[in-house]
């Protein structure tokens, strides 16, 4: 295993920790435990940065939306088979690429070293080619010393970010795939002669995808980037027998033969007044583009590929991000003079956040409903959770972007401590990695006191960062690795007051990435038909996702590398054998 464990371990109980894990391996390795409970598959889907709270709301309605009726009763009826986990947290950060990896691998970042989608690594070299979001091509010798560089695993690694299909020569309108990664934008490993270092082998753990392929299912997913092809780590892109990720961040487009499950078709683009270089950037856009995915499972549950093209068979573990929900917490779409997010502080949601629930909520519907017109519905295992939540929820919370423009990583690239690739003060580059967190790695960690003196001078929310709190040294070490040992930790993690975002964009009310409740209380639901109805309220980790999956379909947790190393646990209350 390429796995970089904690400094407090001490290098020669990390060489015995790590033996003691491989051993473990050999033990349980296709070592079906088998389950009595009859579940055959795993449905998953993650409703980007749906809260807690949003269930308890749409399952059972509030008075201030939707005339105080119920707006997901689907998943609402979920819930009367299922176990709602009220305390579950995400990763933290709370981005989408460590908070779906944690909940794939059952990993934490100091683990994975998967930090953001965006990070910095101080063992790679920078990419042959520049990519399309501005990472810049430099130097790399093959077994030679590493430079550090900006890592980048979303959009700008595509062959063409502006095409739906990633722009992967002779694919069709909406499907790259891998195919449509360019192998030149990937960062490189001089440790094995400047290599590009593919998604799948960024992350440092295994996933389930690897674990469940490996012991005779056949595994899916579809997510938002060709570069979600991380879930594949373990043993590969052999690990996802179909994979699906249409470009989110590409020109929107018509999509012939598509219809939304609330029944408004996609031929043409429905929102032509919207900002049409990305799909995020229009409420009903988004929903188009997410049923590109949602008819990929639909496809899969009747036993084809993603595109209904090739006779295939039901996944034994498959499914779906949606991004509807995300953008409707998010977006001011000035084109209409439509702002999303919610009213207040218990979460009513507002009239274009309140359709996206609905979209989502008639998504999940048809999963049911398909699942039991294939007989499938009584053997399949539902788990609906986020990557991340959004913050703030109350929008009388939100400060505003960049605080009098300025971030953590600017005012210490003004004072010359950032890396170049992470420098705000790089003219082309891809900026630094912050959202209503700053994750900030220095040119050397010797700097780090002094770069905390800056920080700390610049506390105010109204003169300054608007600082909540600071990681770093001991702090830091505590819960992820000493940035000197382990080449991916930042030196220094920064979260902002609630409210305050170091991102810069006007079209945005809510972020994600930090550390705050709004960031991280999400959405955890098991259903099963045999399941009888629980509330959780102890507190969980959507890492603890993955060793019940493989749990729920017979095979070993510890199959899994972080749950032998970290000790991630089956969540509580679920009975599987």
């Amino acid at each position: 295993m390429n796995i970089s464990r904690r400094f407090s371990v001490g290098l020669s109980a990390i060489a015995l920790l790590l033996a003691a894990s491989s051993a473990v391996a050999a033990d349980v390795k296709n070592n079906k435990q088998g389950t009595s409970s009859g579940i055959q598959r795993v449905l998953l889907i993650s409703v980007d940065g749906m809260h807690a709270v949003d269930f308890l709301n749409c399952a059972n309605g509030i008075t201030t939306a939707n005339n105080g009726q119920p707006f997901c009763p689907a998943i609402a009826a979920l819930g009367q088979n299922g176990i709602n986990y009220v305390a579950a947290s995400t990763s933290k950060p709370s981005d989408s690429f460590p908070g779906l990896t944690a909940i794939v691998t059952g990993g934490s970042p100091a683990f994975t070293g998967v930090y953001y989608d965006v990070a910095y690594s101080r063992s790679f070299s920078a990419p042959a080619k520049t990519t399309g979001n501005g990472l810049g091509a430099g130097p790399c010798t093959p077994f030679g010393a590493p430079t550090g560089t900006t890592t980048e695993y979303e959009e700008g690694i595509d062959i063409d970010k502006t095409k739906v299909n990633g722009g992967a020569p002779g694919a069709s309108l909406t499907d790259g795939g891998i195919a449509s990664i360019d192998p030149k934008k990937l960062v490189r490993d001089p440790s094995t002669g400047c290599k590009p270092v593919w998604p799948w082998e960024f992350v440092r753990a295994n996933s389930i995808f690897s674990v469940i392929h490996s012991n005779g299912g056949y595994a899916a997913w579809s997510d938002k980037h060709p570069a979600y092809s991380s879930t594949a780590s373990g043993i590969g892109p052999s690990a996802l027998d179909d994979f699906y990720a249409p470009e989110i961040n590409s020109t929107v487009i018509g999509l012939p033969g598509v219809t939304t499950p609330t029944g408004v078709s996609c031929a043409s683009i429905v929102d032509s007044g919207a900002d049409l270089t990305a799909w995020t950037n229009s409420f009903q856009n988004i929903q188009c583009y997410d049923t590109l995915k949602v008819n990929a499972i639909l496809n899969e549950i009747d036993g084809w590929n993603h595109l209904r093209t090739r006779k295939t068979q039901v996944p034994t573990i498959f499914g779906m991000n949606f991004q509807a929900l995300s953008v409707g917490q998010k977006l001011i779409e000035k084109s209409n003079g439509v702002t999303g997010g919610y009213l207040d502080a218990q979460a009513t949601p507002s009239a274009a956040l309140l359709n996206e629930f609905q979209f989502v909520d008639a998504s999940i519907a048809a999963f049911v409903s398909e699942l039991k017109a294939q007989g499938l519905y009584d053997s399949t295992l539902i788990v609906i959770t986020a990557k991340h939540g959004q913050s703030p929820i109350d929008p009388s919370r939100y400060v505003g972007q960049t605080v009098n423009g300025t971030s953590p990583v600017t005012l210490l690239s003004n004072a010359g401590y950032i890396p170049f690739s992470e420098s705000t003060n790089n003219p082309t580059g891809i900026g630094p990695t912050e959202d209503d967190v700053s994750l900030v790695w220095l040119n050397s960690s010797a700097n780090t006191d002094a770069a905390v003196a800056i920080l700390e001078a610049n506390a105010s929310t109204t003169t300054g960062i608007g600082l909540g709190q600071i990681y770093y040294g001991a702090s830091l070490a505590l819960n992820y690795n000493n940035p000197t040992f382990d080449p991916r930790t930042p030196d220094i993690i920064v979260t902002p007051n609630v409210g305050v975002t170091y991102s810069g964009s006007t079209a945005k009310q809510e972020e994600h990435g930090g550390f705050g409740h709004d960031d991280t209380n999400v959405v955890l639901l098991l259903s099963y038909p045999s399941f009888q109805p629980r509330t959780v309220s102890a507190g969980v980790g959507t890492a603890q996702v993955a060793p019940t999956i493989l749990k729920a379909l017979g095979i070993d947790p510890r199959s899994l590398e972080a749950v032998r190393v970290e000790g991630t646990a089956v969540l509580p209350a679920v009975q599987l054998n």
